[in-house]
């Protein structure tokens, strides 16, 4: 790359950092972190107490701006977190790696549709692939996470513990360019709502719904319950998908109702913290992919 991109690529972690949102160095013409390891953390300056990791080490400081971007023309990562940012990624059937693939900006339209709003305009950017990112500032204490497919098909969230490429940054398939309105509009309440995970419950009892089904079908639904209302927060929504696809075959076999194995994982998932969208999104993609590839009961 030549100099003028580099200053480029600074000048682009600077107006970033004007804004108040934390940069860190991304790999030239990439999109992974351009910062060291743990394993080779030389436990000096920002890791002097301890390895720091890119969320810890983004920064809006000028100064160490240009000190990091002078020694190559790194692309640039926005710390949604640290930076207050809760950041709308609008896939493409292509980034899903299927021309079958819903279009994110399609069903978030959809989405807002359902919900009586209009599409929110904010500062938003297009990617190389094609795909469409819509910021929004977070209110002060919100602390969201990172989802997938959560708030409708083929959109994804980035907050913390997560990043996105900020406008400017290069790579082969192209530039990520702003499209529209130079301010980050406030995070829509109906969109948080959404987001905000459900309070934790105490968890009592486990109470299946009364339903017809095999004694080994019903067995299964009950233990699987179990597992997901004892896994650790970081984990809730991946054992709930995990628990959900083994009861999936019991649902294939005609052992069990889908509608009862659906609210059992509902009111589980709920009671474990998980938000009502997220539950419906995991437990609909889950008994989907089982029931479609249950074998037969002979086979099994």
């Amino acid at each position: 790359m030549t100099h003028d991109t580099r200053l480029a690529l600074l000048s682009a972690a600077l107006d970033a950092a004007e804004r108040g949102w934390h940069v860190f160095p991304l790999r030239p013409g990439g999109k992974p972190p351009a910062l060291h390891g743990e394993r080779t953390c030389p436990r000096t300056g920002d890791c002097a107490a301890g390895h720091q990791k890119w969320e810890q080490r983004a920064t809006t400081d000028p100064d160490r701006i240009r000190a990091a971007w002078t020694r190559a023309p790194f692309n640039v990562g926005i710390a949604c977190g640290p930076s207050g940012l809760l950041v709308v990624d609008l896939d493409t059937p292509e980034h899903k790696g299927s021309s079958d693939a819903p279009d994110g900006a399609t069903t978030f339209s959809a989405l807002c549709e359902r919900a009586g709003q209009a599409v929110p305009t904010t500062y938003r950017t297009r990617t190389p692939s094609g795909g469409t990112h819509l910021y929004f500032t977070a209110s002060p204490g919100l602390r969201l996470g990172n989802t997938a497919g959560t708030v409708t098909d083929s959109v994804d969230t980035r907050a913390w513990g997560g990043y996105v490429v900020a406008v400017g940054s290069i790579t082969p398939a192209g530039r990520y360019e702003a499209l529209c309105a130079s301010v980050a509009a406030p995070l829509p309440s109906w969109l948080q709502a959404i987001l905000q995970p459900a309070p934790t419950r105490p968890v009592g009892p486990l109470r299946l719904p009364a339903a017809d089904g095999s004694r080994a079908a019903l067995a299964a639904l009950e233990a699987e319950c179990a597992v997901v209302a004892a896994a650790p927060g970081g984990e809730r929504n991946s054992t709930l998908n995990r628990c959900a696809f083994k009861v999936g075959r019991f649902v294939a076999w005609g052992d069990l109702p889908r509608h009862v194995v659906e609210e059992a994982f509902q009111g589980i998932g709920e009671t474990a913290g998980l938000t009502a969208a997220e539950c419906r999104t995991t437990i609909r993609s889950a008994l989907d992919g089982s029931i479609r590839k249950a074998r037969p009961r002979e086979a099994a």
